[in-house]
């Protein structure tokens, strides 16, 4: 659903600049300016969100980011949320489809998890890399994309089954976002969910809710995800409370102090994880940044 809904987006873009071009031909000049008018909007935006993040930031314990690493994440968000959200998850989330054969079965397998108003195709580079292994993947679509997390578990538990079948070992979990609380979620009610997974390894997930989930709630509705994911809510207080150490010790969690999302930084983390922080990325950005990928893939084994 989310491919459709993004595909729209995308469609109704493009209608606006062409409807603008009939107006103004033959004027390149007042074309151009119109398409540029949009861009600047959008970056206005983006660069709105990264400043209110930087605000609450100001008493968060972690590193708070400087005004360089800010410029540097917005730039980065900016071209890989056009990326994702115009390209991939619209049009190419089907064009690499999970991989289960021909694969090395030495080599332990991943299920891919992705956030909030996103779905497989998130993971574009992650899978190339995966086939390039030959190693068994499976990158699932969440839904339905305004439910509740807690409607998810069932797509992990059939996603791990069947990495589980091709390789004959527990798979590691690569999320993004929400798609970590999905996972936490899963584990939760899962039988024997600890001996099932090798790692679960978190990219900007908001572990302790997010304080934009109020802003979020503002432009898209309230949504029943979006009121889980509050900053210290009700929902993930109480899906902390079941977790005990030994589960934590199984988590590996990016955050960063550019997220422009996930507020304040810290809410990122877990305690008893093995925390990683990442500088000047944003929240999409930091998934497809060459650290976080390289040590993550350095981790399957």
């Amino acid at each position: 659903m989310i491919a459709r809904l993004q595909k729209t987006t995308v469609f109704a873009y493009l209608a606006l600049l062409a409807v603008w071009l009939l107006l103004v031909w033959p004027s390149l000049t007042l074309f151009v300016t119109g398409v540029l008018a949009l861009a600047v909007l959008s970056a206005f935006y983006l660069g709105l969100l990264f400043l209110l993040i930087h605000y609450w930031n100001r008493t968060d314990p972690a590193p708070r980011a400087t005004w360089v690493e800010l410029g540097k994440a917005w730039l980065r968000e900016a071209r890989a949320a056009q990326r994702v959200f115009m390209w991939w998850q619209p049009f190419r989330h089907l064009s690499i489809p999970d991989h289960l054969t021909d694969i090395d079965p030495n080599k332990r397998g991943v299920v891919f998890i992705h956030g909030f108003m996103c779905n497989r195709g998130f993971w574009m580079p992650w899978m190339r890399a995966l086939q390039a292994q030959q190693r068994a993947f499976v990158s699932v679509s969440l839904e339905p994309i305004f439910g509740s997390i807690d409607e998810y578990p069932q797509t992990i538990e059939d996603a791990i089954a069947k990495v589980t079948a091709a390789t004959g070992q527990a798979p590691t979990l690569i999320c993004h976002s929400m798609g970590g609380l999905a996972a936490r979620a899963w584990m939760r009610t899962a039988s024997n969910s600890d001996a099932r997974v090798h790692r679960v390894i978190t990219i900007g997930t908001p572990h302790s809710g997010t304080q934009l989930s109020l802003e979020v709630a503002m432009f898209i509705g309230k949504h029943v995800n979006t009121v889980q994911m509050r900053r210290l809510g009700e929902w993930v207080t109480a899906l902390a409370k079941t977790e005990t150490f030994e589960r934590r010790a199984k988590f590996i969690c990016w955050y960063a102090n550019c997220d422009n999302i996930v507020a304040p930084t810290s809410t990122a983390t877990l305690d008893g994880a093995d925390n990683r922080l990442v500088k000047a990325q944003g929240h999409v950005s930091m998934a497809f940044d060459a650290r976080v990928m390289n040590e993550s893939l350095a981790l399957l084994n």
